[in-house]
């Protein structure tokens, strides 16, 4: 099958032979006028010569997402089968079953789709143009790999549009209920496909939940900024004393109540912002066993990560203030430009400013159900440390 070429600029051939899977407008230098937006292109070097093969979308800063660097390789329904059957038995083999995430970008060869299992029910999101033209391929062979129950998308994320799409939700296979029960290690946990943050539920912490099980037992735990309650009932089954899980919004408060209540443990809820609480806490003396801080992503841009590194550390400083001594902070971060190198570092310099002194006992990465591709710096996004308070 012939296809349009984009032609890269000398000299930008050797990261995409090396496994990049982005090639910006800067790095191209001519393309024929039969390209087709959202469609199949060959890219090819200076001297003309094969170098990959992927979606094309010229009105994106990101013009080519690449496929294959495969010349002999068709980007056609088999193509996609193919990628789909080999993410879904790598997790199979990693001992996913119930609930994970089956599709995961790039990292799985398929940029721009991640795809979700949550029992029986998948939730998705596409976030390009290429991947867009073959949504219905893409829906159609979910359902003979899986035979879900019912198929939901969820595309309302401002990324859509920058690749020229609008924002959509909605049941486009099946039927999917409003709240979905998964099994996590030993937790039932209740998941809102269609409205919950991301695809519905936060799996990327998955086997995080299950390795604070040796800091629970006996131990007063206060997860901050819980969402559904994924570290709290995990905490509270593991033998916690007492849990308290804050959160800002009211409506994932209930969620962690029902959660709660399904898995016949007790935890206390609180609904308040996370800077004013710890700081409030903090002044009132209060300690506890386990803090978990786990807060969203501050820097969603490289504009934003002085203003973030900030908030990072205020946050993690109140709560190594709030850990009793001996005890232990779970700390996390979902931000992409904040590098565990640069968050490590601003966990000392939290340490310094609190005055404790604190060990390093376990560095904390994105589920397996996650992998993140080495050339993909944005795959790697997860990164936190679980450390002890002395």
């Amino acid at each position: 099958m012939e296809y349009g070429k984009v032609c890269l600029r000398r000299g930008e051939e050797k990261d995409v032979r090396g496994g990049s899977f982005w090639i910006f407008d800067n790095e191209i230098d001519w393309y024929d006028d039969i390209c087709p937006y959202g469609g199949i292109v060959d890219v090819i070097d200076s001297r003309m010569k094969f170098a990959a093969r992927g979606y094309f979308n010229p009105a994106s800063k990101i013009v080519v997402r690449i496929l294959t660097r495969d010349q002999n390789e068709d980007i056609d329904e088999a193509f996609f089968r193919r990628k789909l059957e080999a993410a879904w038995q790598f997790r199979r083999q990693l001992g996913f079953e119930n609930s994970c995430r089956v599709v995961f970008g790039e990292s799985d060869g398929l940029p721009g789709l991640t795809v979700d299992k949550f029992g029986d029910y998948l939730s998705f999101q596409i976030v390009s143009l290429g991947m867009e033209r073959w949504k219905q391929t893409i829906i159609k062979l979910l359902i003979e790999l899986f035979a879900p129950k019912g198929i939901y998308e969820r595309g309302d994320v401002p990324v859509r549009e920058k690749e020229g799409l609008p924002q959509i939700t909605g049941c486009v296979y099946g039927t999917v209920p409003q709240q979905v029960e998964i099994l996590e290690h030993d937790a039932r946990m209740l998941v809102d496909i269609p409205n919950g943050q991301k695809t519905g539920h936060f799996l990327d912490q998955q086997e995080n939940r299950g390795r604070i099980k040796p800091y629970c037992k006996d131990r007063s735990v206060l997860d901050l900024c819980c969402h559904t309650g994924g570290f709290a009932i995990h905490a509270a089954l593991y033998g916690a004393s007492r849990v308290e899980a804050v959160d800002v919004s009211e409506d994932a408060l209930a969620m962690v109540r029902e959660n709660a209540a399904r898995n016949g443990v007790e935890v206390t809820t609180t609904c308040e912002n996370v800077f004013d609480l710890v700081k409030r806490y903090s002044e009132e003396g209060r300690q506890y066993g386990l803090v978990i801080c786990d807060p969203p992503a501050f820097a969603k841009s490289r504009k934003a990560l002085e203003a973030a590194y900030r908030g990072y550390k205020e946050l993690n400083l109140r709560s190594m203030k709030l850990t009793k001594p001996g005890g232990f902070l779970v700390s996390c971060s979902c931000s992409q430009y904040m590098t565990p190198e640069l968050f490590l570092q601003m966990l000392k310099e939290a340490a310094m400013d609190c005055g404790r002194q604190v060990r390093l006992l376990e560095t904390l990465v994105q589920s397996r159900d996650h992998p993140a591709c080495l050339n993909a710096e944005q795959a790697l996004y997860l990164k936190g440390y679980i450390l002890q308070v002395l």
